[in-house]
């Protein structure tokens, strides 16, 4: 990342051309998403939230899944896994498109800009009913892993705005702090209470209610970690014990919710393939 300095430089020089080019830079929100200890703690309660015709298969398979395996490593990802629509729409986001080909028709150009993650879910979704279709437990067990981090993201606030990673708020690097390093501090403290798996009427549609039921906290996440940097020299034992009080209960009811909404996704792709016998 360009530093500060060099881009105090450039303006103090009036070179435009690389300043603006410098700010871009600067504004470039990581490719990140939730970390591991957060992702994990989603899986293994998703688990625990499927009926009992389901639940076992998950159970006895969890280490395969990718994310589980013993072996799990993160794996990279795109900027395309996140949405911020509130670069082109404002919140309740009341017209927003239902499909990337009316996203695109609308927004030309800018719809890519702003990530894919809706669409993304629902495509993963589509593989998931076709994997138990076709009774593969490998592919369900992988397309569950990919369903489920992202349904994880999109109840990610900052995977959802244009301040994402807090550089519109002097808050660099907000988004590596939130959802990588407080889960990860928290992680034999998050304590997730998803309710059980429901059979969802309209899992495509279902990812807007999501969506905006996520970005109600955008907010009050910026504040809450704008107060525990308060009156500390950086980012020390101190600030992430303040931020586990502040903004802990938000993740834990972040993160239960995706819990609940995975497994309901599971179950969904399950009973839209005719509820076949897996093991």
């Amino acid at each position: 990342m360009v530093g500060h300095g060099r881009l105090e430089r450039c303006l103090a020089a009036g070179v435009t051309g690389i300043a603006l080019a410098i700010t871009s830079v600067l504004f470039t929100v990581p490719a990140l998403a939730f970390g591991p200890a957060a992702e994990q703690a989603v899986l293994l309660q998703a688990i625990e939230t499927l009926p009992k015709q389901l639940k076992p298969f998950y159970k006895e398979h969890r280490l395969e899944i990718p994310s589980l395996s013993p072996e799990a490593t993160p794996p990279e990802r795109g900027s395309e896994r996140r949405f911020a629509i509130d670069r082109l729409l404002p919140f309740p986001f009341a017209d927003l498109p239902r499909s990337d080909a009316e996203m695109k028709k609308r927004f030309g150009e800018k719809a890519p800009e702003v990530g894919r993650l809706p669409w993304l879910i629902h495509e993963s979704y589509g593989r998931l009913v076709e994997a138990f279709k076709g009774r593969d437990k490998a592919k369900i067990l992988e397309e569950s892993d990919t369903l489920a981090g992202l349904v994880a993201e999109i109840h990610n606030p900052l995977a959802l705005g244009d301040n994402a990673d807090g550089q519109k708020t002097g808050q660099h690097g907000l988004w590596l702090r939130i959802s990588d390093k407080l889960p990860e501090a928290m992680e034999r403290k998050l304590d997730l209470n998803p309710g059980p798996a429901v059979y969802l009427d309209d899992p495509r549609d279902y990812v807007f209610s999501m969506l905006n039921a996520t970005y109600v906290w955008l907010d009050n996440v910026l504040y809450v970690e704008e107060l525990a940097k308060r009156g500390k020299g950086g980012y020390t034992e101190a600030y992430y014990d303040d931020l586990m009080r502040r903004a802990g209960p938000l993740l834990r009811e972040r993160l239960s919710s995706a819990a609940e909404d995975v497994g309901s996704y599971w179950y969904t792709a399950w009973t839209a393939a005719g509820r076949p016998e897996v093991k």
